[in-house]
């Protein structure tokens, strides 16, 4: 099993608020791993859009993922694995708004604060699907999928 879908122990960091004066750049490999509200988002299939460049995020999540838990099953291996699959801390952080509005990452990087739904704000991984971020509840695997223009979907931030 790998050991990185672990749940992450978010009570030690809630007195740090590092997230509040450390830039991504700067964060621990820990830190930043912390930062993931588990969401699963980000493992939506997406769609690029090729005149306008536009990104359309769909309900199909790559088959690694944990549609229980909405962590990727093999995360230490994963673009390895698949080989699209970004590793966020190989890019630039200007190039993340192609990730959704309530991604932490994205957030941070736009100057904003996490919400209170937020592990690192709330203290639990439940808050994420207790607010209805989680993609749990509507994603299907890339698998069970025809054809992805069939299953775009619209945030509704």
């Amino acid at each position: 099993m790998d050991l990185s879908i672990q749940p992450i122990s978010y009570s030690k960091y809630l007195l740090m608020n590092f997230w509040e004066t450390k830039k991504l750049s700067d964060m621990t490999t820990e830190e930043w791993e912390s930062l993931c509200d588990g969401c699963g988002k980000c493992c939506l299939n997406k769609l690029e859009d090729e005149d306008s460049g536009e990104i359309f995020f769909t309900s199909a999540v790559c088959d690694l993922i944990d549609l229980n838990t909405c962590r990727c099953t093999r995360y230490s291996e994963r673009t390895t694995l698949v080989p699209e699959c970004i590793d966020l801390k190989q890019h630039d952080f200007a190039e993340y708004t192609w990730l959704p509005a309530t991604c932490a990452y994205r957030l941070l990087t736009d100057g904003k604060k996490l919400p209170n739904w937020h592990p690192l704000i709330s203290g639990t991984q439940e808050s994420v699907q207790d607010a209805g971020v989680s993609i749990s509840s509507f994603a299907m695997k890339e698998s069970q999928v025809d054809d992805l223009e069939d299953h775009i979907i619209e945030w509704l931030d």
